[in-house]
């Protein structure tokens, strides 16, 4: 049986191996708030705990997936004024952070891995947005987060933060260069600018563009088939492999490479992934 969970500002729903956390907030467009922040952790955390669960879908409810930060915040902000221990230690609706900052501290993840957004890549499994439509400010930083980013044909892309008198926000200067080149991201932190779906397709910021009328079912097709195709060990690891090469030289990569190679014939999902195929049959890997 599917499981289903309602919290205040968000959905969970487990089917098929596949864990959909749904931002819902469509009255808002779901702009994010530090309630939203909070239960997407714990939904994450809770996917990537759950040995049901080989993949995770964020989404928003509705016509769009995340509008940035709840404009009543950065109006509090800009009403007030922040001082220089508010932007060390609070959010923007003025809460401490460095309590829930150091709860969350995960043992064996590097500190770029280790922030209020930037922990996707620290998640075990692959998670994948789906952007069912327009995506902004913060909401498209915590998209760039993401493994693998899917987008309706009717989505829409704005960094908005040099129009607000903002800046490159929570490591999008680090981040986002990354997935479009240097370039493009000036391009679109610069002008914060709209770009459509089929501009952010040949920059490379979204991986697949879909039909809308069909755009969630589609991407629970893509999920399902990664959760139910390829090893989940190897995804685990070959996810590992990728973000820490990202900050280490080509030969300890290489060594690394060689060394979770050689500790793969001693698997299951290898003896499983060579019987599969041999046999012509689907695969029924464990992981182990």
């Amino acid at each position: 049986m599917p499981t289903v969970v309602s919290t205040k500002e968000t959905l969970y729903n487990v089917a098929n191996r596949v864990a959909t956390i749904t931002l819902n907030r469509p009255d808002k467009l779901n702009a994010w708030t530090t309630l939203m922040e909070s239960e997407v952790r714990s939904h994450m955390e809770n996917a990537e705990q759950d040995d049901e669960v080989r993949v995770i879908v964020l989404t928003g409810a509705g016509r769009g997936f995340c509008a940035g930060a709840d404009m009543s915040l950065l109006s509090a902000v800009a009403e007030r004024g922040l001082d220089d221990r508010d932007l060390d230690h609070r959010d923007l609706d003025g809460r401490e952070q460095v309590s829930r900052d150091g709860a969350n501290r995960r043992e064996g993840v590097a500190p770029d891995f280790q922030k209020k957004y930037s922990y996707f890549p620290a998640i075990e499994k692959p998670v994948i947005a789906a952007i069912n439509g327009p995506v902004v400010g913060l909401g498209l930083v915590i998209t760039l987060y993401c493994d693998l980013r899917l987008a309706s044909d009717a989505s829409r892309f704005s960094t908005t933060f040099a129009r607000r008198g903002l800046i490159a926000e929570y490591g999008m200067a680090w981040m986002l260069p990354r997935i479009v080149g240097i370039a493009n991201a000036l391009d679109l932190l610069f002008s914060a600018r709209t770009i459509d779906a089929p501009e952010a397709l040949r920059m490379g910021l979204v991986n697949r563009v879909l039909p809308q009328e069909t755009f969630l079912e589609k991407v629970q097709e893509f999920a399902q088939e990664l959760a139910s195709t390829v090893s989940p060990r190897s995804l685990r690891i070959i996810k590992r492999q990728v973000y820490e090469a990202m900050s280490q030289p080509l030969a300890e990569a290489f060594d690394i490479s060689v060394r979770e190679m050689m500790a793969c014939f001693r698997t299951e999902d290898f003896k499983e992934g060579v019987a599969h195929f041999v046999q012509k049959r689907p695969p029924a890997f464990t992981g182990k």
